[in-house]
């Protein structure tokens, strides 16, 4: 039977939604877990990662000890994160999941960064934040909010945020993250601490200041 031009764009349509569904996401895993080890004898290499046979797997490979114990917040933004990725947790190979402990000195900064590959949901357990992210353009509208303990917050995939101790105590976190290796970009160490240094004519430009203000910010990292 012959198909009229309207069906046959319907069909063309309908196959267009369904490939890109397909495509949205990573792939489900066909195993119940991936236990990711240094072995390049291992039979399968999922995600950057050779996978131990499954058989050979233990409660360690799904364990990580010591978020409970705070970092040292003695720099100069006054904070320090400890991220546990599938480079602490083997088992985390193909789940999509991170997590990390942050802390704030007094007044300490989370200065703002994005992660590339991950979302991330973040729980103060003590102390108070102030907490924010940018949309993209062309809006790039603020949308922050000062939490407390037992506050939780989310921050979208890609999009430029922070977290500021808005307390004169110390301030703790715990974030979780949509990716075994969600990655971070620190906005400020990426612009002015590239290497080599970009140049001071693109900055210029870019920030709309004297070049003497950019060549201090560069000297800064």
């Amino acid at each position: 039977m012959k198909k009229t031009v309207a069906e046959i764009l319907a069909y063309v349509a309908l196959w267009a939604v369904v490939s890109s569904l397909a495509y949205a996401s990573d792939p489900s895993p066909l195993q119940d877990f991936c236990v990711a080890v240094n072995d390049s004898k291992a039979a399968v290499f999922v995600n950057g990662k050779f996978c131990q046979d499954p058989k050979m797997a233990t409660a360690n490979d799904f364990f990580f000890s010591g978020l409970n114990i705070p970092s040292n917040t003695s720099n100069k933004l006054g904070f320090m994160v400890n991220l546990v990725t599938v480079d602490q947790i083997g088992g985390l190979n193909t789940l999509g999941l991170s997590i990390a402990r942050l802390d704030f000195a007094p007044y300490g900064l989370d200065p703002p960064h994005t992660h590339p590959r991950a979302s991330e949901i973040l729980a103060v357990v003590e102390g108070s934040l102030y907490v924010g992210f940018v949309t993209s353009n062309p809006d790039n509208r603020l949308i922050s909010k000062v939490l407390y303990k037992g506050d939780v917050f989310v921050f979208p995939v890609g999009l430029i945020h922070f977290q500021l101790n808005v307390g004169n105590t110390p301030a703790v976190a715990i974030a979780a993250l949509s990716s075994q290796n969600p990655g971070v970009i620190t906005i400020a160490n990426a612009v002015f601490g590239s290497k080599p240094p970009i140049s001071v004519d693109v900055l210029t430009k870019a920030f709309q200041v004297d070049k003497n203000v950019v060549n201090y910010l560069q000297a800064q990292f």
